[in-house]
């Protein structure tokens, strides 16, 4: 099976990479990427890339069919991936999130790719206090990144993609130690605190609630949508029921692992709009043999033993490119690298797309 990984050189592909690789050993694998995180590596083994069989750079606006011949399935990572990011980019976080995954998946299709796995979000669900969301229930995106993965999801559906099986995993917010850390998510950035300064800072008033999913779990999911039968278009929650939590319960779970470390919660702020827990027994029906193992102490536990482990000191982290992923965007803009459009202003013509 040959296997394109879209977006392979973020927080996710990392995982996904090692699990495909552990566990499809006679799979080709193949990364697609543009190359803004490629210097943001957080480990000292080896790096993820050296897994794969080939190392494309590429940027999926630009993806043709003939780039997908002979390739089998396409995990689908590449996003402008988060809610500052959405914010400050936000037409070109819907030209790259919902127009150029349309155009991949048609030219996925026209290639005569077997199966097609997008990267959706939990988010799209947006403020939910009703009890917790299926998928059958409507959405309310509140941000450019969550309406970008809902355009997504519905742009697939209005595609004729006959006899390619499309899979939308509506991810749970990721957590958990990668060899391309970002300490821009929940869990990851209170963590950093602990370890850093001692000090978890709530700026919410903590009552908000997450669904979070490691990205260990996350490869796990993904390699079910890459083999599944059934329905030849799904959209499903992927994630657990158990791993609802709310801000406040994350914050002193991290305190709770790391000695001396200090909750504070603004209990006097206005309420985050952003609050829903998910409903995951339609994948816990679905997926039943790659259901999510890893726990909110686990995660925490892999997150501290992965930090230590890179000598992670710094108490102005969130101000280091190299883990947040605003800040590495507007490094290579700053230095005339990336254009308004978060295209590369030049490069090596070598450089713009490799094959090995």
């Amino acid at each position: 099976m040959r296997i394109m990984i879209t977006g392979n050189m973020g927080y996710v592909g990392p995982a996904v990479i090692a699990h495909l690789r552990a566990h499809h050993g006679d799979a080709e694998l193949i990364g697609l990427d543009a190359g803004w995180f490629a210097a943001n590596v957080t480990t000292t083994g080896r790096a993820p890339e050296t897994l794969l069989d080939q190392q494309r750079f590429g940027d999926v606006r630009d993806v043709t069919a003939e780039d997908l011949r002979g390739i089998d399935a396409v995990v689908h990572l590449a996003a402008v991936s988060n809610d500052p990011i959405g914010n400050r980019f936000e037409a070109v976080t819907e030209a790259i999130n919902r127009t150029a995954s349309l155009h991949l998946a048609g030219c996925a299709h026209a290639a005569g790719v077997r199966h097609f796995v997008f990267a959706s979000s939990c988010s799209v669900y947006g403020l939910a206090d009703t009890g917790a969301r299926r998928e059958s229930d409507g959405t309310a995106p509140l941000t450019a990144y969550a309406r970008s993965k809902v355009g997504t999801e519905e742009g697939l559906r209005q595609m004729d993609l006959s006899g390619m099986r499309v899979t939308c995993l509506r991810f749970a917010t990721a957590c958990g130690f990668s060899d391309r850390l970002r300490l821009d998510l929940v869990l990851n950035d209170f963590v950093a605190c602990a370890l850093t300064s001692g000090r978890i800072t709530v700026l919410s008033d903590g009552t908000p609630w997450r669904p979070l999913i490691d990205v260990q779990d996350m490869a796990r999911a993904i390699d079910w949508a890459l083999h599944r039968e059934g329905a030849p278009m799904l959209v499903v929650n992927a994630g657990s029921d158990a791993r609802n939590h709310q801000v406040r319960d994350l914050a002193h779970a991290v305190a709770a692992a790391v000695p001396g470390a200090e909750v504070s919660i603004n209990t006097a702020a206005p309420p985050d709009a952003r609050s829903y827990r998910v409903d995951f027994s339609l994948f816990r029906e679905l997926a039943p043999a790659h259901q999510p193992r890893v726990d909110l102490h686990a995660s925490i536990a892999g997150l501290v033993a992965g930090l230590r482990g890179i000598g992670f000191a710094d108490p102005e982290f969130r101000s280091d490119a190299r883990m947040i992923r605003l800040n590495t965007l507007a490094g290579h803009m700053a230095a005339g690298r990336l254009d308004s459009e978060l295209r590369w202003v030049s490069r090596p013509a070598a450089a713009a797309r490799y094959r090995s």
